[in-house]
């Protein structure tokens, strides 16, 4: 079963260039060190060898991750959505009892940033959400217990 990452075009446009940026300078960059390494002879106690190898293989890694999510993309913006029930791409204003109302964009877990006001819709309150329209109270398990949200409004 192959899992599907939910991606903003945006997000999914920063993570092409990334992937670009590795397979373009940061190989080339890393194969021109590894070169000069080697001509210094010994391998096996040459630390700028061993450093470059150790780096080669966290950059492949990156390398084989960023195309897999890639390869499984949906693209969160090009979905087509009822905004009258809350789903992913769409931005959701929610108040807890008295306090200022707060607006979330649901999005996927790659790019879910909460300082910045973007959640996954894997998360505790993302998963709640789901499904939900205008005017329900949803209930919560947070860490820190349970909380009921209003939602105020779906864009």
């Amino acid at each position: 079963m192959t899992l599907v990452n939910y991606l903003t075009a945006e997000g999914a446009a920063r993570l092409q260039e990334e992937l670009a940026e590795l397979k373009g300078p940061r190989r080339e960059d890393l194969a021109t060190r590894l070169r000069i390494a080697i001509e210094q002879g010994d391998l096996s106690e040459n630390a700028d060898y061993i450093a470059a190898k150790e780096e080669q293989g966290f950059l492949e890694g990156r390398i084989q991750e960023l195309e897999n999510i890639l390869a499984n993309t949906k693209i969160i913006d090009e979905m087509e959505q009822d905004k009258n029930i809350v789903g992913i791409g769409d931005h959701v204003t929610i108040q807890e009892d008295d306090y200022e109302p707060e607006t979330y964009y649901l999005v996927g877990p790659k790019e879910a940033d909460p300082r910045n006001g973007r959640i996954s819709h894997e998360s505790p309150i993302g998963r709640a959400l789901i499904g939900h329209r205008v005017g329900e109270a949803v209930e919560v398990d947070t860490p820190g217990g349970k909380v009921i949200f209003k939602i105020m409004e779906i864009n």
